[in-house]
């Protein structure tokens, strides 16, 4: 690497903290979606859907954004995303056993339904896209009440193809609203390779609705960092959205329930896995001299102790009571 490149970070704004706190999270994510999918094995839990292989592309966003105001409506694989705007190990993990004390659902949504009201992540829900109207309408909320916010939204390359994708776009290109919209394009609509579903580029759609588009590497967490900030800076000027494509790979199943090797090689995911992004920062920041062997064994001693707790706390959480069956379903009187 150049001296250009061995201080990226730090030309996009970051310090080395904040850099190293972007390693740290990308390597949270993957040693709880490793746990989780051990505990569904383990027939601890029903079900997991995996992130594995897309960690740079969420951490990357998360760091763009501003924390204390933006929307984020993220899916169901944005472990990565989700830990990075305030979410714990323990909190996921109450999601992943079903307990009561669950942010998300108090333990109603499968796991991955992400929703935290604190932290301005809202409700996501299973049929695939409709996150992407809601953040349009959020996005009109905030340019109705003036306030200098965006709303992020997540979603995979198959969600492209749905029409909630083109409504959203059509409604916040005409109103140039403060949306980002980040495709996590890593190669699969579940079984169905992206050749197989996209004629073309996902980013290049953004030009017949009147907005930029751009092509990211998702596996290279500062240039993920550098496209959403700049969208980000473009929607709080009122210019408008953006869509970020962010090219990366899904590593693991589609799904616990999922027979990948039935419609892709392991030769393939073998060589995928000789990009993954993990690595490839760590190099970087060994390389930039703000990272060493050492540090990295001991971070990765704390983070697999902090999900093993987590585990823990999860496993022997509370179920929730028989009678939640029937709370949110039904209008209620104040104060019960």
């Amino acid at each position: 690497m150049s001296i250009g490149q061995l201080t990226k970070h730090k030309q996009l704004g970051l310090s080395d903290q904040q850099a190293l706190d972007m390693y740290r999270f990308m390597l949270l994510a993957r040693k709880y979606d490793e746990r989780a999918l051990l505990l569904q094995r383990a027939g601890k839990i029903n079900f997991h859907v995996s992130g594995i292989g897309q960690e740079a592309a969420q951490v990357g966003a998360a760091f763009a954004l501003d924390r204390d105001r933006d929307y984020f409506l993220p899916y169901y694989r944005d472990y990565g995303f989700v830990l990075s705007v305030g979410m714990t190990p323990r909190e996921l993990m109450l999601s992943l056993f079903a307990k009561a004390g669950d942010p998300n659902s108090g333990g109603r949504q499968m796991p991955g339904h992400f929703s935290h009201r604190k932290l301005r992540i809202v409700t996501g829900s299973s049929p695939v896209t409709t996150q992407v109207p809601h953040a349009v309408g959020v996005a009109l909320a905030a340019r109705m009440k003036g306030e200098p916010l965006a709303a992020f939204v997540s979603f995979g390359d198959g969600s492209s193809n749905q029409g909630d994708f083109h409504e959203g776009c059509n409604f916040a290109g005409v109103h140039k609203l403060p949306v980002i919209f980040m495709c996590e394009n890593n190669q699969y609509a579940i079984s169905v390779p992206i050749h197989r579903q996209v004629a073309g580029s996902i980013a290049e759609r953004a030009i017949g609705y009147g907005f930029p588009g751009v092509k990211v590497d998702g596996n290279d967490v500062l240039e993920v960092f550098r496209v959403v900030k700049e969208a980000r800076e473009r929607a709080i000027r009122g210019e408008g959205p953006t869509l970020v494509e962010a090219v990366t790979y899904r590593l693991s199943p589609h799904s616990t329930s999922d027979n990948d090797l039935a419609y892709r090689t392991k030769e393939e995911i073998d060589l995928h896995r000789g990009k993954d992004a993990i690595p490839r920062f760590k190099s970087y920041l060994i390389e930039s001299g703000i990272w060493s062997e050492e540090q990295d064994e001991a971070l990765v001693a704390s983070v697999t102790a902090e999900i093993k707790e987590a585990t823990e706390f999860g496993d022997k959480a509370p179920f929730p009571q028989p009678d939640d069956l029937y709370r949110h379903v039904y209008a209620e009187e104040e104060g019960v």
